[in-house]
């Protein structure tokens, strides 16, 4: 079923990447596996450089707080800068491991998939529909807005590096954890205060339920986006599009 963005007064756009712009499997089985497979590199390259203090920071202080409810916390040593880089990689593998959507395990994430990308090792993989759809709607004067629990950072990259060319010029604007929680309605006002435009004048895309009732309790307008490889939904409480092509002018 197509979705009429000028009939149903629709100002601004707002999607999600992965299962949404991007395979969940490009996501899983090559992104989060080079992360994991550069981390120590990484770490062992610019741990040390003052730059990265804030980060390592925001790594301990969630440490902190980790371990207060989960007794299978790796310890965290700082009397070296060796063990400090030893007790952030069995950190950040232990957030991995549970795909706990932490801001400071996002950020070095992107940090890595930064050397990837520019690299040429990674290629942002995105939908056949989605270059044309970006194009469609920037022509159309409605502008697209990302927001995705992959930091600002991993987004840009994504988009900047993608398997359909530089799509960042069609993106206006990116919104990643730091605006809040993807569950909570007050992240959706954010970013609908954010882009300037009501709430009711937004559109979020998501193939995520749980997303689309935040948005949707927000006052944003949501579609739940079916894609190839994603899980299944077992009722649909939102309306349904299987590509950006179901989303006309």
């Amino acid at each position: 079923m197509s979705l009429s963005l000028r009939q149903a007064g629709v100002r601004a756009l707002v999607l999600d990447i992965e299962g949404t712009t991007t395979p969940v499997s490009f996501v899983y089985e090559t992104l989060f596996p080079y992360a994991r497979a550069h981390l120590r590199s990484y770490l062992e390259f610019h741990a040390a450089v003052p730059s990265a203090a804030p980060l390592i920071q925001r790594f301990r202080d969630e440490h902190a707080a980790d371990a207060h409810v989960d007794g299978s916390l790796p310890a965290w040593r700082d009397d070296s800068t060796a063990a400090r880089i030893a007790s952030l990689v069995a950190y950040a593998g232990w957030l991995m491991d549970r795909d706990r959507k932490s801001t400071a395990l996002k950020e070095l994430q992107g940090l890595i998939w930064e050397d990837g990308y520019r690299s040429g090792a990674l290629k942002g993989a995105v939908f056949a529909d989605v270059a044309s759809a970006l194009a469609r709607w920037r022509a159309a004067a409605v502008p697209v807005a990302i927001f995705s629990s992959g930091s600002v950072l991993a987004q840009k990259l994504l988009f900047e590096f993608s398997t359909a060319g530089d799509l960042t010029p069609f993106v206006t604007r990116h919104f990643d954890t730091t605006t809040g929680p993807k569950v909570q309605p007050e992240s959706y006002r954010r970013i609908a205060l954010a882009m300037q435009v009501p709430p009711s004048g937004v559109l979020f895309i998501s193939d995520v339920p749980h997303e689309l009732d935040a948005a949707n309790a927000a006052g944003m307008q949501v579609v739940l986006a079916i894609r190839p490889g994603n899980a299944s939904v077992p009722a649909y409480r939102h309306q349904v599009i299987q590509s950006f092509d179901d989303v006309v002018e």
